[in-house]
């Protein structure tokens, strides 16, 4: 499955006492609303999407009390928005979810599926199109498209080319979420409820709140939200869990990302231009734009003309990077506690034990998953590493940017501080001279931490580590 948006849920206050007034300054009217919700629509095959789409269509007519006549279906789409103007008198409203599951349903699944996402995005660029025909687009009053992706006018919309595209306008930042306001003003009750329930202070309840579930940005604009389906859960169970994960699992996602091979550890450092976050067609899909739109990665900064993007919040890194983990390893999720226990044992200075969990998890990875080219096997390595550290929670920098160079990993805790250096068929002797040579540890001396060298040595004949190090500062 792949995952929608998650919408907009906010507490009215007082609504007695405003009504009167927004009912002076608006008219309220019906309106025929057609309702299009690709959950329930058969998307296979081109043949069962057109089929599945007129059904849908002559079950709206059907609700209005309107017969549908024509058999193709954009005349059947057309017929059914004019016929419920003359019938109703007012213009019609279109509401159309999940407009791009026909093709994402497909996509990182094989040529053949590919195939039918290219078919199934014709039929969806001469249906959309109907929306601009001049007779149609005189009788309608608001059209609404929610997605996953975003796909350019010019691949999709060819024919719907007025359509205005919200995803990063500022005006719209905090519509899809909760602001930390909102939560303060209207859940104090839920707060307490909660912090009563973990036995922590209100303060607490709140940091965690915004370490889990808060840190969604839109725009340019320095605006968060929180994921409201994810603190909503919070509140009715009074426990800090990854809920919105819970809700399916980004199949789609997670195939493009291995068909590409793409180096995951990349997300902690990405740049983008404000072109990046388009995907412009089924075979020039962009994973950074993908991530993007569905919520995986956000704005964390913006340095124009560059967009600083990673994790939002706790509950999207150690879910997504637990899923990517499973995927990237073929492992089970025993394996998964195998490497979160390596990773506490990290925690606790325990760092011999750490690497011999590490080890253990290369060696129950199976030779096929296993890169052929000798690059790409140096990043399956470093994946899968730093996967098992960020599925564990731990705050894992990657490539961090010194004067001298770059850091392959840090991690730092609350008394102690790693810098580990990565080789592959060389010797973890290197590494540390590396680390040394170019004084990484010194942007960490200020901290008053134990700071420990750890250097490592892949070797692609053992898939596995070969040999390491460590050397404290």
């Amino acid at each position: 499955m792949e995952r929608n948006n998650f919408l907009p849920m906010r507490r009215l206050r007082n609504i007695g006492n405003t009504r009167g007034m927004i009912e002076d300054r608006w008219e309220w009217k019906k309106h025929p609303v057609i309702v299009i919700d690709f959950n329930g629509i058969t998307m296979d095959t081109p043949e069962n999407l057109y089929a599945s789409l007129g059904n849908s269509l002559d079950e709206i007519g059907k609700q209005y009390g309107v017969k549908l006549e024509k058999q193709l279906l954009k005349e059947k789409f057309k017929e059914l928005i004019l016929m419920l103007r003359r019938e109703t008198g007012e213009d019609v409203v279109i509401l159309i979810d999940e407009y791009d599951k026909p093709i994402i349903e497909h996509i990182g699944r094989g040529k053949e599926r590919l195939k039918i996402a290219k078919a199934n995005r014709d039929i969806l660029k001469g249906f959309y199109g109907v929306i601009k025909e001049a007779d149609v687009a005189n009788v309608i009053r608001f059209v609404l498209l929610t997605g996953v992706t975003k796909f350019s006018k010019v691949s999709i919309f060819s024919e719907l080319n007025n359509l205005a595209d919200i995803t990063m306008d500022g005006r719209y930042c905090t519509m899809l979420g909760v602001t930390g306001e909102e939560v303060k003003k209207y859940f104090d009750d839920h707060i307490n409820s909660v912090a009563a329930a973990q036995e922590i202070s209100r303060e607490n309840v709140l940091g965690k709140l915004k370490s889990y579930y808060n840190g969604y940005r839109f725009s340019e604009e320095n605006k968060k939200v929180y994921n409201p389906f994810s603190i909503l859960r919070c509140f009715s169970e009074r426990k800090f869990k990854n809920y919105w994960f819970e809700t399916g699992t980004p199949t789609f996602l997670v195939n493009l990302i291995k068909e590409n091979n793409y180096y995951m550890p990349d997300i902690e450092k990405l740049e983008l231009v404000e072109d990046d976050f388009s995907t412009y067609d089924i075979e020039n899909l962009k994973i950074e734009a993908l991530l993007f739109q569905t919520g995986y990665i956000t704005i964390k900064g913006i340095d124009e003309p560059l967009y600083i993007l990673g994790y939002p919040n706790d509950e999207v890194k150690i879910s997504f990077t637990g899923v990517l983990f499973e995927s990237f390893s073929a492992l089970n999720s025993r394996e998964r506690t195998k490497g979160i226990k390596a990773a506490r044992a990290l925690m606790d200075g325990r760092i011999e034990e750490f690497i011999e969990g590490i080890k253990g998890i290369y060696s129950e990875i199976a030779y096929s998953l296993h890169p052929k080219n000798k690059q790409q096997k140096e990043n399956y390595y470093h994946t899968i590493f730093y996967l098992t550290l960020s599925m564990s929670g731990i705050d894992v920098r990657n490539e961090v940017l010194t004067s001298t160079g770059r850091i392959d990993l840090a991690i730092e805790f609350a008394d102690r501080i790693y810098i580990m250096e990565f080789k592959c068929n060389q010797s973890s002797k290197d590494a540390i001279e590396q680390i040394k040579e170019k004084k990484y540890y010194e942007r960490y001396l200020h901290t008053g931490k134990e700071i420990n060298l750890i250097g490592i040595n892949f070797s692609t004949k053992k898939r596995n580590i070969d040999n390491w190090e460590v050397k404290k500062v």
